[in-house]
Protein backbone atom coordinates (compact mmCIF):
# COMPACT_ATOMS: atom_id res chain seq x y z
CA UNK A 1 0.00 0.00 0.00
CA UNK A 2 2.74 2.19 -0.80
CA UNK A 3 1.93 6.10 -1.50
CA UNK A 4 3.32 7.60 -4.47
CA UNK A 5 4.57 11.42 -4.87
CA UNK A 6 2.45 14.03 -5.24
CA UNK A 7 0.23 14.15 -9.02
CA UNK A 8 2.32 15.33 -11.39
CA UNK A 9 2.67 18.69 -13.35
CA UNK A 10 0.30 17.33 -15.63
CA UNK A 11 -2.16 16.92 -12.82
CA UNK A 12 -1.40 20.61 -11.65
CA UNK A 13 -3.69 21.96 -14.98
CA UNK A 14 -6.15 19.76 -14.70
CA UNK A 15 -9.53 20.37 -16.53
CA UNK A 16 -12.37 21.43 -13.97
CA UNK A 17 -15.33 19.53 -14.39
CA UNK A 18 -18.68 20.45 -12.64
CA UNK A 19 -21.57 19.08 -13.63
CA UNK A 20 -25.18 18.58 -11.61
CA UNK A 21 -23.81 15.11 -10.99
CA UNK A 22 -20.23 15.04 -11.00
CA UNK A 23 -17.55 17.21 -9.71
CA UNK A 24 -13.73 16.90 -10.27
CA UNK A 25 -13.16 19.19 -7.49
CA UNK A 26 -13.90 16.31 -4.78
CA UNK A 27 -10.47 14.59 -6.26
CA UNK A 28 -8.78 17.03 -4.48
CA UNK A 29 -8.21 14.53 -1.24
CA UNK A 30 -7.19 11.69 -3.24
CA UNK A 31 -3.74 10.42 -2.02
CA UNK A 32 -2.54 7.78 -4.33
CA UNK A 33 -1.19 4.75 -3.94
CA UNK A 34 1.17 3.26 -6.17
CA UNK A 35 -1.14 0.45 -7.22
CA UNK A 36 -4.03 2.55 -7.42
CA UNK A 37 -6.61 1.59 -10.68
CA UNK A 38 -9.04 4.06 -11.96
CA UNK A 39 -11.95 3.00 -13.92
CA UNK A 40 -13.24 5.92 -16.05
CA UNK A 41 -15.85 6.10 -18.61
CA UNK A 42 -18.95 8.12 -20.27
CA UNK A 43 -22.22 6.77 -18.34
CA UNK A 44 -23.31 3.30 -19.49
CA UNK A 45 -20.69 2.17 -21.13
CA UNK A 46 -19.73 -0.72 -19.16
CA UNK A 47 -18.39 0.89 -16.13
CA UNK A 48 -20.03 -1.79 -13.73
CA UNK A 49 -18.78 -4.51 -15.50
CA UNK A 50 -15.27 -3.26 -15.43
CA UNK A 51 -15.75 -2.66 -12.28
CA UNK A 52 -16.78 -6.42 -11.44
CA UNK A 53 -14.25 -7.57 -13.56
CA UNK A 54 -11.49 -5.73 -11.61
CA UNK A 55 -12.90 -6.77 -8.30
CA UNK A 56 -12.84 -10.53 -9.21
CA UNK A 57 -8.96 -10.02 -10.87
CA UNK A 58 -7.48 -8.27 -7.92
CA UNK A 59 -9.35 -10.98 -5.03
CA UNK A 60 -9.23 -13.57 -7.36
CA UNK A 61 -12.36 -14.90 -6.53
CA UNK A 62 -15.75 -14.80 -8.34
CA UNK A 63 -17.81 -14.53 -5.16
CA UNK A 64 -20.25 -12.27 -5.84
CA UNK A 65 -18.52 -8.45 -3.29
CA UNK A 66 -20.62 -5.19 -3.09
CA UNK A 67 -19.11 -2.83 -5.77
CA UNK A 68 -19.98 0.19 -4.57
CA UNK A 69 -18.44 -0.15 -1.24
CA UNK A 70 -15.24 -2.02 -2.68
CA UNK A 71 -14.61 0.65 -5.53
CA UNK A 72 -14.87 4.28 -4.23
CA UNK A 73 -16.30 6.84 -6.58
CA UNK A 74 -15.19 10.33 -5.61
CA UNK A 75 -16.92 12.50 -8.49
CA UNK A 76 -20.45 11.54 -7.24
CA UNK A 77 -22.04 14.24 -5.91
CA UNK A 78 -24.93 12.51 -4.76
CA UNK A 79 -22.46 9.83 -3.13
CA UNK A 80 -22.63 12.24 0.39
CA UNK A 81 -19.60 13.92 2.15
CA UNK A 82 -16.12 13.35 0.13
CA UNK A 83 -14.24 13.47 3.43
CA UNK A 84 -16.21 10.43 4.27
CA UNK A 85 -15.05 8.79 0.97
CA UNK A 86 -11.55 9.10 1.02
CA UNK A 87 -11.74 7.45 4.68
CA UNK A 88 -12.98 4.48 2.99
CA UNK A 89 -10.46 4.62 0.85
CA UNK A 90 -7.40 5.14 3.01
CA UNK A 91 -8.79 2.49 5.30
CA UNK A 92 -9.28 -0.33 2.57
CA UNK A 93 -6.28 -2.68 2.38
CA UNK A 94 -6.80 -4.14 -1.02
CA UNK A 95 -5.67 -3.34 -4.00
CA UNK A 96 -8.19 -0.02 -4.56
CA UNK A 97 -10.05 0.83 -7.87
CA UNK A 98 -11.97 3.58 -7.96
CA UNK A 99 -14.60 5.03 -10.41
CA UNK A 100 -14.77 7.82 -11.85
CA UNK A 101 -17.10 9.70 -14.95
CA UNK A 102 -14.77 12.72 -15.93
CA UNK A 103 -12.39 12.92 -18.74
CA UNK A 104 -8.78 11.95 -18.26
CA UNK A 105 -7.13 15.57 -18.60
CA UNK A 106 -9.41 15.91 -15.52
CA UNK A 107 -7.89 12.68 -13.39
CA UNK A 108 -5.54 13.12 -11.06
CA UNK A 109 -3.49 10.72 -12.55
CA UNK A 110 0.04 10.21 -10.88
CA UNK A 111 2.94 8.26 -11.66
CA UNK A 112 2.19 4.00 -11.21
CA UNK A 113 -1.98 4.78 -11.03
CA UNK A 114 -3.34 3.03 -14.21
CA UNK A 115 -6.60 3.75 -15.61
CA UNK A 116 -8.73 1.64 -17.93
CA UNK A 117 -11.84 3.67 -20.17
CA UNK A 118 -14.52 1.41 -21.60
CA UNK A 119 -16.35 3.30 -24.47
CA UNK A 120 -19.42 2.12 -26.58
CA UNK A 121 -21.06 3.06 -29.30
CA UNK A 122 -22.56 6.74 -28.49
CA UNK A 123 -25.94 5.77 -29.73
CA UNK A 124 -26.47 2.84 -27.30
CA UNK A 125 -24.81 4.76 -24.48
CA UNK A 126 -27.19 7.51 -25.08
CA UNK A 127 -30.37 5.07 -25.41
CA UNK A 128 -29.25 3.25 -21.93
CA UNK A 129 -28.57 6.59 -19.97
CA UNK A 130 -32.75 7.66 -20.73
CA UNK A 131 -33.79 4.55 -19.16
CA UNK A 132 -31.13 4.94 -16.64
CA UNK A 133 -32.27 8.89 -15.47
CA UNK A 134 -36.27 8.58 -16.64
CA UNK A 135 -36.80 6.17 -14.04
CA UNK A 136 -34.68 7.29 -11.04
CA UNK A 137 -37.23 7.47 -7.26
CA UNK A 138 -38.54 10.41 -6.36
CA UNK A 139 -36.02 10.76 -3.24
CA UNK A 140 -33.06 10.42 -6.14
CA UNK A 141 -34.86 13.45 -8.15
CA UNK A 142 -35.05 15.73 -4.62
CA UNK A 143 -31.57 14.76 -4.01
CA UNK A 144 -30.35 15.87 -7.44
CA UNK A 145 -32.64 19.12 -7.10
CA UNK A 146 -30.69 20.17 -3.84
CA UNK A 147 -27.66 19.83 -5.08
CA UNK A 148 -28.57 21.97 -8.44
CA UNK A 149 -30.38 24.34 -6.50
CA UNK A 150 -27.60 25.25 -4.47
CA UNK A 151 -25.11 25.24 -7.01
CA UNK A 152 -24.23 28.96 -7.78
CA UNK A 153 -23.59 27.67 -10.84
CA UNK A 154 -27.30 26.39 -11.65
CA UNK A 155 -29.35 27.31 -9.01
CA UNK A 156 -32.35 25.76 -10.07
CA UNK A 157 -34.30 22.08 -10.01
CA UNK A 158 -32.41 19.25 -11.68
CA UNK A 159 -33.88 19.29 -15.47
CA UNK A 160 -36.51 16.10 -16.24
CA UNK A 161 -35.29 13.69 -18.47
CA UNK A 162 -38.59 13.27 -21.08
CA UNK A 163 -40.39 10.05 -21.63
CA UNK A 164 -39.55 9.85 -25.27
CA UNK A 165 -36.67 8.01 -25.74
CA UNK A 166 -35.89 9.97 -29.07
CA UNK A 167 -36.41 13.55 -27.91
CA UNK A 168 -33.66 12.33 -25.07
CA UNK A 169 -31.21 11.49 -28.17
CA UNK A 170 -31.66 14.83 -30.28
CA UNK A 171 -31.24 16.88 -27.09
CA UNK A 172 -28.50 14.94 -26.11
CA UNK A 173 -27.04 15.19 -29.32
CA UNK A 174 -27.43 19.37 -30.22
CA UNK A 175 -26.49 20.14 -26.36
CA UNK A 176 -23.04 19.23 -24.74
CA UNK A 177 -24.12 21.06 -21.83
CA UNK A 178 -27.54 18.73 -21.58
CA UNK A 179 -25.59 15.52 -22.94
CA UNK A 180 -22.77 16.50 -19.81
CA UNK A 181 -25.82 17.20 -17.33
CA UNK A 182 -24.72 20.97 -16.88
CA UNK A 183 -20.83 20.99 -17.91
CA UNK A 184 -19.90 20.24 -21.47
CA UNK A 185 -17.20 18.73 -20.29
CA UNK A 186 -18.56 15.70 -19.00
CA UNK A 187 -19.98 15.21 -22.52
CA UNK A 188 -19.63 12.26 -24.26
CA UNK A 189 -17.97 13.88 -27.17
CA UNK A 190 -15.66 15.98 -24.92
CA UNK A 191 -14.98 13.03 -22.76
CA UNK A 192 -14.19 10.26 -25.79
CA UNK A 193 -11.62 12.79 -27.40
CA UNK A 194 -9.86 13.24 -23.67
CA UNK A 195 -9.22 9.81 -23.85
CA UNK A 196 -8.24 8.99 -27.70
CA UNK A 197 -5.87 11.85 -27.04
CA UNK A 198 -4.15 10.25 -24.50
CA UNK A 199 -4.29 6.76 -25.86
CA UNK A 200 -0.55 6.26 -26.07
CA UNK A 201 0.32 6.94 -22.66
CA UNK A 202 1.38 3.80 -20.64
CA UNK A 203 -1.11 3.80 -18.06
CA UNK A 204 -3.98 3.61 -19.87
CA UNK A 205 -6.20 0.71 -21.72
CA UNK A 206 -8.94 1.27 -23.46
CA UNK A 207 -11.28 -0.97 -24.13
CA UNK A 208 -14.05 -1.58 -26.18
CA UNK A 209 -17.79 -2.57 -24.75
CA UNK A 210 -18.50 -4.14 -28.00
CA UNK A 211 -14.88 -5.91 -27.77
CA UNK A 212 -15.86 -7.41 -24.24
CA UNK A 213 -19.36 -8.51 -25.59
CA UNK A 214 -17.80 -10.50 -28.35
CA UNK A 215 -14.76 -12.09 -26.79
CA UNK A 216 -15.35 -11.51 -22.46
CA UNK A 217 -12.09 -14.33 -21.87
CA UNK A 218 -10.10 -12.47 -24.17
CA UNK A 219 -11.23 -9.23 -22.79
CA UNK A 220 -10.61 -9.74 -19.29
CA UNK A 221 -6.86 -11.38 -19.70
CA UNK A 222 -6.66 -8.35 -21.58
CA UNK A 223 -7.08 -6.09 -18.24
CA UNK A 224 -5.32 -9.09 -15.79
CA UNK A 225 -2.39 -8.35 -18.42
CA UNK A 226 -2.38 -4.40 -18.36
CA UNK A 227 -2.99 -4.85 -14.21
CA UNK A 228 -0.40 -7.28 -13.85
CA UNK A 229 -2.45 -9.61 -12.40
CA UNK A 230 -1.62 -13.58 -12.77
CA UNK A 231 -4.41 -15.63 -12.42
CA UNK A 232 -5.12 -19.84 -12.27
CA UNK A 233 -5.77 -21.16 -15.19
CA UNK A 234 -8.84 -23.78 -13.60
CA UNK A 235 -10.27 -20.10 -12.25
CA UNK A 236 -10.50 -18.40 -15.51
CA UNK A 237 -13.65 -19.96 -16.64
CA UNK A 238 -15.66 -19.31 -13.18
CA UNK A 239 -14.81 -15.51 -13.17
CA UNK A 240 -15.66 -15.33 -17.09
CA UNK A 241 -18.87 -17.08 -15.87
CA UNK A 242 -19.88 -14.84 -13.32
CA UNK A 243 -18.52 -11.41 -15.33
CA UNK A 244 -21.29 -12.30 -17.89
CA UNK A 245 -24.32 -10.35 -18.10
CA UNK A 246 -26.71 -12.11 -16.77
CA UNK A 247 -24.86 -13.73 -14.09
CA UNK A 248 -24.39 -10.10 -13.39
CA UNK A 249 -28.25 -9.52 -13.18
CA UNK A 250 -29.05 -12.72 -11.23
CA UNK A 251 -26.58 -11.19 -8.64
CA UNK A 252 -27.32 -7.60 -8.93
CA UNK A 253 -29.01 -7.15 -5.49
CA UNK A 254 -25.94 -8.61 -4.15
CA UNK A 255 -23.31 -6.89 -5.84
CA UNK A 256 -24.98 -3.05 -6.03
CA UNK A 257 -28.01 -3.31 -2.35
CA UNK A 258 -28.44 0.39 -3.25
CA UNK A 259 -30.02 -0.36 -6.73
CA UNK A 260 -33.56 -0.37 -4.77
CA UNK A 261 -32.85 2.93 -3.70
CA UNK A 262 -32.29 4.79 -7.03
CA UNK A 263 -34.66 2.25 -9.16
CA UNK A 264 -37.28 1.00 -6.79
CA UNK A 265 -38.29 -2.45 -6.53
CA UNK A 266 -36.90 -3.11 -9.79
CA UNK A 267 -33.22 -1.59 -8.96
CA UNK A 268 -31.33 -4.37 -10.60
CA UNK A 269 -33.32 -4.78 -13.44
CA UNK A 270 -33.46 -1.22 -14.45
CA UNK A 271 -29.67 -1.02 -13.81
CA UNK A 272 -28.79 -4.24 -15.70
CA UNK A 273 -31.13 -3.35 -18.54
CA UNK A 274 -30.56 -5.02 -21.55
CA UNK A 275 -26.74 -4.97 -22.10
CA UNK A 276 -26.88 -5.46 -26.03
CA UNK A 277 -25.76 -3.57 -28.34
CA UNK A 278 -27.90 -1.63 -31.60
CA UNK A 279 -30.99 -1.12 -30.11
CA UNK A 280 -30.72 2.24 -31.09
CA UNK A 281 -32.06 0.88 -34.51
CA UNK A 282 -35.42 0.49 -33.10
CA UNK A 283 -36.01 3.59 -31.09
CA UNK A 284 -34.36 6.42 -32.96
CA UNK A 285 -35.30 7.38 -36.80
CA UNK A 286 -33.71 8.04 -39.71
CA UNK A 287 -33.58 11.82 -39.15
CA UNK A 288 -32.48 11.23 -35.68
CA UNK A 289 -29.45 9.26 -36.58
CA UNK A 290 -28.22 11.75 -39.71
CA UNK A 291 -28.20 14.40 -36.36
CA UNK A 292 -25.86 11.88 -34.42
CA UNK A 293 -23.61 10.77 -37.58
CA UNK A 294 -23.35 15.15 -38.48
CA UNK A 295 -22.04 15.41 -34.82
CA UNK A 296 -19.86 12.50 -34.78
CA UNK A 297 -17.97 13.77 -37.91
CA UNK A 298 -17.99 17.40 -35.94
CA UNK A 299 -16.87 16.09 -33.02
CA UNK A 300 -14.50 13.24 -33.84
CA UNK A 301 -11.46 12.61 -36.06
CA UNK A 302 -12.05 9.84 -38.23
CA UNK A 303 -10.19 6.97 -36.31
CA UNK A 304 -12.03 7.91 -33.18
CA UNK A 305 -15.30 8.22 -35.14
CA UNK A 306 -14.26 4.37 -36.44
CA UNK A 307 -13.59 3.39 -33.09
CA UNK A 308 -15.94 4.56 -31.36
CA UNK A 309 -18.87 2.52 -33.23
CA UNK A 310 -16.92 -0.45 -34.04
CA UNK A 311 -14.54 -1.11 -31.36
CA UNK A 312 -10.94 -3.29 -32.41
CA UNK A 313 -12.65 -6.35 -33.59
CA UNK A 314 -15.76 -5.25 -35.29
CA UNK A 315 -13.29 -2.24 -37.06
CA UNK A 316 -13.83 -2.74 -41.00
CA UNK A 317 -11.10 -3.81 -43.18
Amino acid sequence: MSEVPAPTDRCQELREVRSRVFDSARWQGYKPRSDDIIIATYSKCGTTWMQRIVGMLVFGSAEPRQIWDLSVWPDMRLAGPVEELWATAEAQEHRRFFKSHLPYDALPVSDGVKVIHVARDGRDAALSLHNHLYNFTPEVLAALDEISRDDPKFGDAYPRTPESPAEFFRNWIASEEYDGQGDPAASFFQLENSYWAARDQPNLLLVHYADLKGDLAGGMRRVAEFLDIEIAGELWPELVEAAGFEAMRRQGDQLIPALRMLWGSEGAKRFFNKGGNGRWRDAFTEADLELYDAKVRQAFSPDLATWIEHGVAGEPN
